[in-house]
């Protein structure tokens, strides 16, 4: 460029405005869009979500758009059952009128699928294996899911004029194989489904006691036991009285109930919590009552039943036909017949150490993977046995 071209172009820039430096549009175009924030979720699935895949978004994806509808912060709201059931059943035997009517939560199992008979610990509900029972059906469709509420729990009710409500172990067997049975007939299902029973703490007591009996036949494939051994749990019946004393006796609302829950750590998943919890509440009629929300089940009348649930449990559990899971939160909590049983390879024992005594609802997913390889473990649909030597014989074959 020539000395005449540098100084025409010097004075024709010189000769433009200066451009102006626009403070507030440079903060907008530099400016990071906001993150969506994430929901309180206290479930072992939550950690890992951002783990499971990568996502390359189009140019249309608004990516970091807030999600539309979704509660923000932690939500205190209510899940309904009808987000985990597609029916709840109220079952009574007219044999005898003094009988419960039992509720239950189900699911029907697809073709050939297994069915989970769940039962709830004491002061619990059906509803304690909702999340769970949904995890479950995610990892295995076709599978069902039967759950119900113990007499003197949930939405079951006795007759007005009945006698006090019996809570012994024989009697709550006898109920959930009653109810197995009443749901078979009210569904019209021509045979029993493969079954796993499931129970968790008071519940593991009463699975244990209807598998020992036998009477589910070759229905039968399993029971998995959640967090209770007779040794621990004898143990702890001692300070059964101090936990109730220190527990509130009712709620203002039905979210501070479930707020309790999870700020004492007694359901440690929210979502677990804001479903199960508003079963164990009932709404007292008493005006003026500042803490409407009363339990349901009153625990401490329970005592004269505590040791019956529990004492002969370990022998019960390693002796009854059929495969055998023991799911606990703590390896501190074997006993020693136990512990020798799982030397001998008897049963199968996973440890949850994350977890509280809820195993089922604070770890609903890792629960759900264990069942449901519990349940691959003993299918015997899978099973391919070789023909019989007599039935060979008779088709001409050589043997």
């Amino acid at each position: 460029m020539s000395d005449l071209q540098k100084a025409w172009a010097k004075n024709r820039l010189s000769a433009l405005p200066p451009e102006s430096f626009d403070e507030m549009e440079e903060d907008e175009t530099d400016r990071v869009p906001e993150l969506p924030e994430h929901l309180d979720d206290d479930s072992s699935s939550a950690s890992s979500a951002s783990s499971t895949g990568t996502v390359i978004p189009s140019p249309s994806q608004n990516l970091f758009a807030r999600p539309q509808g979704a509660p923000r912060g932690r939500s205190l709201q209510q899940i309904p059952w009808t987000t985990y059931f597609e029916r709840e059943l109220f079952l009574h035997d007219p044999s005898n009128p003094t009988n419960p009517t039992i509720h239950a939560y189900l699911n029907s199992p697809v073709g050939k699928g297994p069915l989970f008979v769940m039962h709830h610990g004491a002061g619990s509900s059906g509803l304690s294996f909702a999340v769970v029972g949904d995890e479950i059906r995610k990892r295995l469709p076709s599978a069902g899911i039967l759950s119900l509420d113990a007499r003197g729990h949930g939405s079951t009710t006795t007759a007005p004029n009945s006698e006090p409500i019996t809570l012994s172990l024989e009697t709550l067997a006898a109920d959930l194989l009653s109810v197995i049975l009443m749901t078979q007939k009210e569904m019209k299902w021509s045979d029993l489904p493969p079954i796993i029973l499931v129970g968790h703490s008071l519940g593991g007591a009463v699975v244990t006691e209807l598998a020992k009996t036998g009477k589910l036949g070759n229905a039968l494939l399993g029971y998995a036991v959640l967090d209770v051994v007779e040794g621990s749990a004898i143990d702890a019946l001692q300070s059964m009285h101090t936990y109730l004393s220190t527990r509130p006796a009712g709620f203002p609302t039905l979210e501070a109930g479930i707020d309790w829950h999870i700020r004492t750590r007694t359901i440690r998943n929210s979502l677990s919590a804001r479903t199960s919890v508003p079963a164990l509440l009932t709404l007292s009629n008493t005006v003026g009552d500042p803490r409407p929300w009363k339990w349901r089940t009153d625990l401490g009348a329970t005592q004269p039943f505590w040791e019956n649930w529990f004492v002969g449990l370990s022998k019960k559990f390693l002796g009854a036909r059929g495969g055998k899971l023991l799911l606990l939160a703590g390896t501190d909590r074997l006993d020693t017949e136990l512990t020798i049983g799982q030397m001998q390879g008897k049963y199968s024992l996973q440890i949850f150490p994350e977890a509280g005594h809820f195993i089922h609802e604070d770890l609903p997913e890792k629960t759900a993977i264990s069942l449901v390889d519990f349940h691959k473990r003993n299918d015997r649909s899978a099973l391919v046995l070789p023909p019989k030597v007599s039935d060979l014989l008779k088709q001409g074959k050589k043997v």
